[in-house]
């Protein structure tokens, strides 16, 4: 009798456990943008305010992100009157949960470091922004990547100065294997984040919002 009942028990969370095809990938059912920010200042204003006009996001910081914020000039506080605000606080990014939840239908990661692009290229999850970016692309939730290492010379904004960068070969690889990754674009500059953004929003039935900066 106990062999039965134990059978029965077995039977129920098999078929509990059977995947049902879920929802990750249909846009009716996911409202929200997570925008991730990492510990980039590079176009760290053009792309907030771009993300400032994309309906429905929330902002994803990495521990990097919350240390760059204030030193551009951003209050944390001050983002949350205009957001709402994940901080990478837990050590299994329990926010990265709402992706099965079926909240998000598109992940921005903008501005991302060589870095993030480099732990996304090799599969490497251990921040918030690049949980996100992993676990998006294990249920086909498209990732659109702005990343700042993309070109021999880079000029930057650090905080009291513009600076001439000159990336690595292996952080321009890097951006190129990414580029090849399913679910993923990646793009090189702020116009080109705008057009793939509004391309989104218009596949979507989605359109810009004024914006709040």
């Amino acid at each position: 009798m106990l062999k039965k009942n134990k059978k029965k028990g077995n039977q129920k969370w098999l078929q509990a456990a059977i995947p049902t095809g879920g929802t990750a990938g249909d846009t009716k059912t996911r409202k929200k943008i997570a925008w991730a920010l990492t510990g980039s200042g590079h176009f760290l204003k053009e792309s907030l305010e771009i993300c400032s006009r994309t309906p429905n996001t929330d902002l994803f910081l990495s521990s990097a992100a919350e240390e760059v914020l204030p030193i551009y000039g951003y209050n944390i506080e001050s983002l949350k009157k205009n957001y709402k605000i994940f901080r990478d606080k837990t050590a299994s990014s329990v926010p990265v949960g709402m992706l099965y939840d079926n909240v998000y239908h598109t992940i921005v990661i903008a501005p991302a470091t060589s870095n993030t692009v480099a732990k996304c290229n090799y599969g490497i999850s251990d921040t918030l922004p690049t949980n996100m970016f992993a676990q998006a692309g294990k249920l086909g939730v498209l990732s659109i990547i702005f990343a700042c290492d993309t070109a021999p010379v880079v000029v930057t904004k650090a905080p009291r100065e513009w600076v001439e960068l000159n990336p690595r070969k292996i952080e321009l690889q890097n951006v190129e294997q990414l580029k090849k990754c399913s679910d993923c674009v990646v793009v090189e500059s702020l116009r080109e984040l705008e057009i793939i953004l509004e391309e989104r929003l218009k596949k979507i039935g989605l359109s810009w919002k004024k914006s709040s900066f």
